[in-house]
């Protein structure tokens, strides 16, 4: 069964991509799809035998992969608790988004190559969460770069889509860099990157004593090493999970068609980063010093983002950086301790954001393409199904439930416990220096979410309509198709919640996980949690209605208050239009200079001095000889008769002086 849930996207990928052309668009749609639908299915029953508490750790060999020296790596398929939960929101978002795209995608020539990338993303992803030891992670974690870089790029006639395709697998090779430093770090260790393995030695090593490893020429002890290799392998986690500072490539990433927007923002590449920090929290766990520089990048993310997603007018893009900030939420978790929280979180983040990407999908396919809130407005009554179901998606998004209970949308149960994790992090003596720090920001990012939350909805949805008159006539609710996904993940984004937190952080905590995850002594921030004060409990509660009321002000009752405000405060309403310039400062400090430096070593380099010195100078050297040598053939007798008579005189003279020289020293 974990077998077919792995290869079954892969088999799709397979016949829609090489056969695509031969059985057509609806046959690549339905196959790739039903295989899908199966996978997701397999998954749902494999997360039940864990949920339900008659499942423990498999490890499934499939085939011997390398053998060099010390390096033994098999293909493996390790299921466990963090396997199953992965597996059932990479397979039932990847599920829905297929056969969403039937509708979506149903005017494009290209569906069987849009459907094979699909398939081929999922399978990646499979790949990851399914390894068994850190080289087989890596390639899936290669693999989703890969296939991002397809579906992003998948228009590849627009300039914008190729320059977004081309940064997302820039940006992220600079994370996958300090990843695959940080595998190198733990197979030096360890002399293994089996998870098993390493998870086993790893108390044992920390208490070892002396120098370990040498790193950019310091010689590190046993704790000194572990944060370093901790950090090299979170540096990959940035890119992946786009936190900041790596985080740039993501709201460009809505280049691509909106259901790959609902697929990398909602269950696949995102997620991966988070993921591997949770797989491997057995080793983070080890440095704290690693553990509070994440804790400070998923806080300030979180903060960062939502400050963007304040004013920014596409309607894909306020939901990317939304995405953006939710991932600052679930690092935060990891950092603290709270990793059950944290995946949590990313559980039913995946149901809610999916359903928001596919409703702004199901928006634009409604208004002829457009994506500018700005152009919308009043489209309540004319897409009731998609208007409530984004509704529940942002019930969900802010955090809509009552307090001191575990009653509620999904994102307020998960988003919630964050907070509180955060806040009990900072407190007993394995308190994180940045929890607070953590604790705060994300206090402040929940007004944040819930003001950019409700002005998408009410700009979209709500008000006078903006759109011309030809582009209202045409409007429409999307079909069938495309809103039973909907409905789908409705129910998620409205239940996942409340149906199975006992089972991440509460009372079935450590019968569900089984060990899945760091459950040692020093993780104590579950237990802290019970103990916070209650207005820590209410306070992302009051911000979300704080944030809601202020967005009910201005784009409700008086719709010429933000265009005032920008006015009044214009240097911080461009420094957050422009994404607080961190593309003008990269392209100023990166792209630049590189593109410089290539002109100077294509130029001067390559043109002047290698070509100039090299193939072209020699080729010029032969070409003035040859020139040269051709003067001579003149075709005149009398010229070949001279040079003639001057080489016999030569050779006369030559003759006379050597001959002279020998019978003078014999005499």
């Amino acid at each position: 069964m974990y077998s077919a849930i792995l290869f079954l996207p892969l088999i799709g990928f397979l016949i829609a991509g090489l056969f695509g052309r031969a059985i057509g668009a609806k046959a690549s749609e339905y196959i790739t799809s039903g295989l899908l639908i199966v996978a997701a299915l397999l998954s749902w029953i494999t997360f039940f035998g864990f949920w339900l508490g008659g499942s423990e750790l498999q490890v499934v060999d499939l085939f011997r992969w390398i053998n060099a020296g010390d390096l033994k790596v098999s293909w493996s398929i390790r299921v466990d608790t963090l396997t199953a939960v992965m597996l059932i929101v990479v397979t039932t978002v990847s599920a829905v988004v297929h056969v969403y795209s039937i509708g979506y995608m149903h005017h494009d020539p290209h569906r069987p190559r849009f459907f094979a990338y699909l398939s081929l993303f999922t399978f990646a992803m499979l790949s990851l969460v399914t390894a068994d030891n850190l080289l087989q992670m890596f390639f899936g974690w290669e693999g989703v770069g890969l296939a991002s870089y397809l579906l992003i790029g998948f228009w590849y006639q627009k300039p914008s889509a190729n320059a977004a395709a081309m940064k997302a697998f820039v940006v992220n090779r600079v994370g996958d860099f300090g990843f695959a430093l940080g595998i190198f770090g733990v197979f030096y260790l360890f002399q293994s990157i089996d998870f098993t393995t390493i998870f086993n030695d790893a108390p044992s090593f920390i208490q070892e004593h002396g120098e370990v490893m040498t790193f950019l020429g310091y010689h590190l002890d046993p704790h000194a090493a572990m944060t370093v290799v901790c950090l090299l392998l979170f540096m990959g986690a940035m890119g992946k999970s786009a936190q900041f500072l790596l985080h740039t490539w993501l709201p460009d990433a809505m280049e691509g068609p909106t259901p790959v927007s609902a697929l990398i923002h909602a269950a696949t590449m995102v997620t991966a980063g988070v993921f591997m920090v949770a797989r491997l929290s057995p080793l983070m766990e080890l440095s704290h010093t690693a553990l509070t520089v994440i804790v400070f990048f998923g806080a300030t993310t979180a903060f960062f983002a939502a400050t963007i997603g304040l004013v920014q007018n596409d309607i894909k893009r306020v939901i990317a950086y939304s995405t953006c900030s939710q991932l600052g939420y679930m690092f935060v978790a990891l950092g603290v301790g709270a990793y059950s929280i944290g995946i949590f979180h990313l559980f039913t983040h995946a149901f809610f954001k999916a359903l928001l990407f596919l409703c702004a999908g199901s928006v634009i396919h409604s208004v002829s393409d457009e994506q500018d809130m700005r152009k919308m407005g009043g489209l309540r009554k004319h897409i009731p199904i998609t208007y409530w179901t984004m509704m529940i998606g942002t019930l969900a998004l802010t955090g809509v439930g009552i307090p001191f209970t575990h009653i509620g949308f999904a994102g307020f149960i998960s988003k919630d416990a964050i907070i509180e994790a955060a806040f009990a992090g900072s407190t007993g003596e394995h308190a994180n220096p940045m929890a607070l720090y953590g604790f705060w920001m994300t206090v402040i990012a929940a007004a944040l979410t819930s003001f950019y939350s409700w002005r998408l909805t009410f700009m979209t949805f709500h008000g006078k309509p903006r759109a011309s008159v030809d582009v209202m006539k045409h409007v429409h609710e999307s079909p069938l198709v495309m809103t039973v996904p909907l409905f789908i993940l409705s129910i998620g984004a409205a239940l996942a919640g409340m149906v199975f937190y006992g089972s991440f952080y509460g009372e079935g905590y450590a019968e569900f996980w089984k060990g899945a995850l760091f459950t040692g002594e020093t993780n104590h921030v579950l237990h802290a949690m019970h103990d916070v004060p209650g207005w820590v409990t209410v306070s992302p509660f009051v911000m979300m209605v704080l944030g809601f009321l202020v967005a009910y002000q201005f784009y409700v009752r008086s719709p010429e208050m933000p265009k005032q405000l920008a006015e009044r405060h214009s240097g911080l309403y461009q420094f957050l239009l422009n994404k607080w310039y961190f593309d003008e400062l990269y392209n100023f400090i990166f792209v630049r200079p590189a593109m410089w430096l290539g002109r100077v070593l294509w130029k001067k380099g390559d043109g002047t001095v290698i070509d100039g010195y090299g193939p072209n100078g020699v080729a010029a050297r032969v070409q003035n000889l040859t020139d040269w040598v051709v003067r001579l053939q003149t075709g005149y007798l009398y010229h070949y008769a001279f040079a003639m008579l001057i080489g016999v005189a030569a050779l006369i003279t030559w003759s006379m002086f050597t001959g002279a020289g020998t019978g003078g020293g014999a005499h």
